[in-house]
């Protein structure tokens, strides 16, 4: 037999085994997309499932993430499959190749999970919709981020990436129909295959693009089917939210939040008109001013959960958990807050006391700006910059640099340190009290006090504690607060603990403060400190379940205080009573009777019509689905509600000045950034 005559055997028994093997029937290709489609669900999950160093929660991963769906009939990871399984056919139908698509899916979703992995070793930070931005403009650092053993990693991926390849590659070859999903044998039928085809892309990706347009815009169709379906936002931590609800469902509710209504009339020339009336309203401020508001330290205290639990509703308490802050409210600029949270929301707060704007003027649908809006702003004119260099602006927060994304937003507002428990500035004190798990304001104020003794030139510092965070569990021994009801309806054991600890905490935080104060004090310099509790812990059980008591739960503490060293020790200013964060700034300068910028002279002049302004408010611990209803909470200056529709004509002008001004900064132009605006006089 020639050599041709064994080739051509060769090829007939090749011909006649490719006929003997039998095509996959179609449900078993149905099976495997599933199986599949779970194990890309799977990776991803897996990137961030390193072990949480949150101690706020235990987020439910692993088979948890799978598990809850009979547990607690949650199908957040059948919403993930889903969108999964819908990138995954695009592929398929794009290639036609079962066993083409596969490897190409499998090796995204790795990948995918693969930098998620490594972002939360190094940053405990999920992958969020702003590193999109990092990688058109610094991807050439991306090597930097790689975390020590990142090779080992990368090559135990790679090495199961390439066994699904040649498992592929192995069931490409027993099966008879080579994976080839949609053929005709004829013109007509190729036709409608390709028509067919053409839809399996278009339909499934049209679906998953206005998905991924509402996913964060509440009240939308695409909200409602992610609420109903068990997500459950946790924007707090970026990392507990994709750990609890998918990598991908937290990521795409993220792409492209609502932030506010354009407003009609926004253009260039009404924001340089504005600019030009509120300059106005600066000089004729600035006519009975004399000091600069940059020539002292301002010290900016977010005191977590700080509130008195005396005027909580239905409540009598044995003795004053805050006598030396009770005094000091007494003899400088003090109040009540209006707090846009209970039990959470310390973020939104701080955003707003850094910023001058207002939670109220946004759309529902912005939940958190720290994670949904700064990371992608243009421009963050925060009030810190008012101090000059970034070494000027010092940040303290003695818990994780990842909470809130506070990290990457502290560095884009300009401030030189932030220092935490974890990152590369680690806050210098960290002593805890009792059982508690935080560390005490005591040590806080320790660190805060290095900072301003570091130097002699003025400052801006923001500290934000931890001491007083939830959950309360009798952390403290020798406790001698007690509580009771004074209603008809009995406190739990729980809740009776949760306050009684509550309120040993209030006491040390309480007396804490007044150590620093005095410490402040013998300080050779001006300093200025701004002290407010964030919200009401959400322990008040029996309080909440009357909604009468909604604008009493959300009243908190604050008070302007100035040292020795200061021209203003002592000070009062007119309309103090009530606040809200976004005016604390120009109630700031107005106490240090220093000069102000034209946007200073707006939050001046909105805080005379409008004392304290929020979004609708509830008797329910802050979660993260804004209340798309309801009018927003505005105060007049002796706390009593306001209705929008019975301002007068001046106040309406500010109102829409406002969300001018907020819309430029935030979501417009930035036309205001080339104006005087935000500039403090410099005489």
């Amino acid at each position: 037999m020639t050599t041709e005559d064994r080739q051509m055997n060769t090829q007939i028994e090749e011909t006649k085994a490719a006929k003997a093997r039998k095509p996959f029937p179609g449900w078993l290709y149905g099976v495997l997309f599933v199986l599949f489609d779970a194990i890309g669900v799977a990776a991803l999950e897996w990137g961030v499932t390193l072990s949480s160093r949150v101690e706020l929660s235990s987020p439910a991963v692993g088979w948890g993430f799978v598990s809850k769906m009979w547990t607690d009939l949650n199908f957040v990871a059948v919403l993930n499959l889903l969108l999964c399984g819908i990138v995954y056919l695009v592929v398929l139908m794009i290639s036609n190749r079962f066993w083409v698509a596969t490897p190409i899916y499998l090796a995204l979703t790795l990948i995918a999970a693969v930098v998620e992995r490594f972002k939360v070793s190094i940053r405990y930070e999920a992958v969020l919709p702003a590193d999109l931005t990092f990688l058109k403009t610094d991807a050439g650092n991306l090597m930097s981020f790689m975390p020590a053993g990142a090779q080992w990693i990368i090559l135990w991926v790679f090495v199961i990436f390439m066994l699904f390849v040649a498992l592929c590659v192995f069931l490409n070859r027993i099966d008879g129909r080579h994976g080839l999903m949609l053929r005709g044998t004829d013109q007509q039928s190729h036709l409608l295959s390709a028509v067919t085809r053409l839809l399996l892309v278009l339909v499934p990706g049209l679906f998953l693009a206005l998905y991924a347009a509402q996913a964060g815009t509440v009240d939308s169709w695409a909200n409602k089917f992610s609420s109903a379906m068990g997500d459950t936002p946790s924007m707090w931590d970026s990392v507990y939210d994709a750990q609890r609800n998918g990598p991908l469902v937290s990521f795409i509710r993220q792409l492209n939040p609502k932030v506010m209504e354009k407003p009609d009339n926004y253009s260039e020339e009404t924001m340089k008109e504005i600019a030009e009336r509120y300059e106005q309203a600066a000089e004729s401020i600035n006519t009975e001013r004399d000091a600069n508001l940059n020539d002292s330290t301002v010290i900016y205290v977010l005191s977590e959960s700080f509130s008195d639990p005396s005027r909580v509703p239905g409540l009598k308490t044995n003795k004053d958990s805050m006598p030396n802050i009770r005094s000091i409210k007494e003899n400088t600029t003090s109040g009540l807050m209006l707090s846009s949270g209970y039990g959470g929301g310390t973020a939104n707060l701080e955003y707003m006391g850094l910023t001058g704007l207002s939670m109220a003027n946004f759309d529902s649908s912005l939940t958190s700006p720290y994670q949904q809006l700064v990371p992608g702003q243009h421009w963050a004119p925060t009030i810190n910059r008012m101090w000059g260099d970034a070494e000027n602006s010092i940040g303290l927060h003695p818990y994780e640099s990842s909470m809130y994304s506070r990290a990457t937003n502290y560095k884009k507002f300009g401030f030189s340190h932030f220092y935490t428990l974890t990152g590369s500035d680690v806050i210098s004190h960290q002593d805890k009290l009792g059982t508690s798990p935080y560390v005490s304001d005591e040590a806080a104020y320790k660190s805060t006090l290095e900072q301003v003794r570091y130097t002699n030139d003025n400052q801006f510092i923001q500290l934000i504690t931890m001491q007083n965070h939830m959950p309360y569990h009798n952390w403290y021994e020798g406790n001698d607060f007690t509580v009771e009801s004074t209603t008809n309806q009995s406190l739990s054991n729980s809740e009776r603990e949760s306050i009684e600890t509550y309120q040993k905490g209030v006491s040390y935080t309480d007396q804490a403060t007044a150590d620093f104060l005095e410490q402040l004090d013998e300080v050779d310099k001006p300093i200025t400190v701004v002290f407010y509790g964030d919200h009401l812990p959400g322990i008040y059980t029996s309080a909440s379940q009357d909604l009468n008591n909604s604008l009493a739960l959300h009243l908190t503490d604050y008070f302007i205080w100035s040292n020795k060293a200061s021209s203003c020790q002592g000070k009062k200013i007119d309309s103090a009573d009530y606040s809200s964060p976004n005016f604390f700034v120009a109630q700031t300068a107005e106490h240090m009777n220093a000069k102000v910028s034209p946007y200073l002279a707006f939050l001046t002049l909105m805080h005379q019509k409008i004392a304290a302004m929020e979004p609708p408010v509830v008797n329910k611990i802050q979660g993260w689905d804004r209340i798309p209803e309801g009018q927003s909470v505005y105060l007049d200056s002796s706390g009593n509600p306001l209705s929008a529709s019975d301002f007068d004509s001046e106040t309406k002008q500010l109102l829409a000045d406002y969300k001018l001004i907020q819309y430029d900064i935030t979501t417009g132009k930035n036309y205001l950034k080339s104006t005087s605006f935000m500039n403090l006089p410099t005489k």
